[in-house]
């Protein structure tokens, strides 16, 4: 009586915590700012994620995870710490049991890793489930039944592809290119094409702004600041819809031939329902313009977007907790469990 089940959605570019019976209650990216001088914690979240390229020497503002691991852990320990503590915030709850999403291609070292951070943060006993998994249950698709799911979750550091059918996963393919990549695509061609050098938040905002995979009605086009690499002075540049549709063609293509791949190891009968059903994208990244309609022109596939396709991981977990249908199947193998 005196545990709290928590579900965290640890992304690359945000993180997203649950709580069994209240829901969602925290959308925060993944960014921590400290203290070099102590390694005190000094912002985590959206607060710290404002501080990136703006801070003075004594304090360094990063993101812990990188392609969907963890690349630091004390920071990403330092991180879950103050989320769980955020979500016992006002209860008497004692203990914590967590559920946590991490990407199909991980590594036992690196799945050993989350494990280990969420123990330190706090958590009596974790449960480890695989993103798609999650994605799919969390989507709303029909996970446990004997016929064939496609999920494709692309976030910001992994594009997780998977087919699921009675409640596990059947084939599956984890990219290490999603939407940090597109952002360093579009940084990249800044810097060649318009000697202008713009930092990581600045090329997400482009993205977000008049990004996209395919044309679309009423392109503009943007002013962009930043610093010009032959002179070093502050510098304007005018930006448009169809450069950074280019900027980022190379990288939307290895995720769509990811998706072929997957595609093509996937079991006949399954890949009939999958024509019937079609292809369901989840992530962040899904909400990139023309990614949907692009990926059905490349694969013949029908595809549609989730309902809530940033928290669809996070939902997932939430269910997990919950104990849905959709878990019923899914296997101690994959669950990852470590003693």
């Amino acid at each position: 009586m005196f545990t709290r089940d928590i579900g965290v959605d640890l992304g690359t570019a945000n993180t997203l915590v649950c709580v069994k019976g209240k829901g969602i209650i925290m959308r925060e990216p993944s960014v921590v700012a400290y203290d070099v001088r102590n390694d005190a914690v000094r912002a985590v979240g959206r607060e710290a994620k404002e501080m990136i390229g703006r801070t003075p020497g004594s304090i360094v503002a990063v993101r812990p995870l990188k392609d969907g691991v963890i690349a630091d852990f004390d920071v990403t320990t330092a991180m879950l710490k103050r989320f769980v503590s955020v979500a016992l915030k006002g209860s008497f709850f004692s203990r914590v049991r967590m559920v946590i999403c991490i990407p199909t291609g991980v590594t036992e070292v690196e799945s050993r890793a989350v494990y280990d951070a969420a123990k330190q943060a706090g958590a009596y006993d974790v449960d480890l489930v695989e993103e798609p998994m999650a994605a799919a249950v969390g989507a709303g698709l029909p996970a446990h039944e004997a016929t064939g799911n496609m999920i494709v979750d692309i976030g910001g550091g992994t594009s997780e592809i998977a087919v699921i059918s009675l409640g596990d996963i059947v084939t599956a393919q984890s990219l290490r290119i999603a939407g940090d990549d597109l952002d360093e695509a579009i940084i990249n061609y800044m810097r060649k094409k318009h000697n202008l050098l713009i930092g990581e938040r600045t090329a997400e905002q482009i993205k977000i702004d008049i990004g996209s995979a395919k044309e679309y009605d009423d392109e503009t086009s943007i002013e962009i600041k930043g610093r010009n690499v032959v002179d070093g002075l502050p510098k304007n540049v005018t930006i448009t819809s169809a450069e950074v549709r280019d900027a980022m063609l190379d990288t939307v293509l290895q995720i769509i031939d990811a998706i072929r791949t997957t595609l093509e190891k996937t079991p006949p009968e399954l890949s009939a329902d999958i024509i019937d059903s079609g292809i369901t994208l989840t992530g962040g990244t899904a909400l990139l313009r023309g990614l949907a309609e692009l990926i059905a022109e490349e694969t013949g596939m029908p595809v549609s977007v989730a309902a809530n396709p940033l928290d669809c991981v996070v939902l997932g977990a939430q269910k997990r907790l919950e104990g849905d249908i959709g878990f019923e199947n899914y296997t101690f193998r994959r669950r990852k469990r470590f003693r």
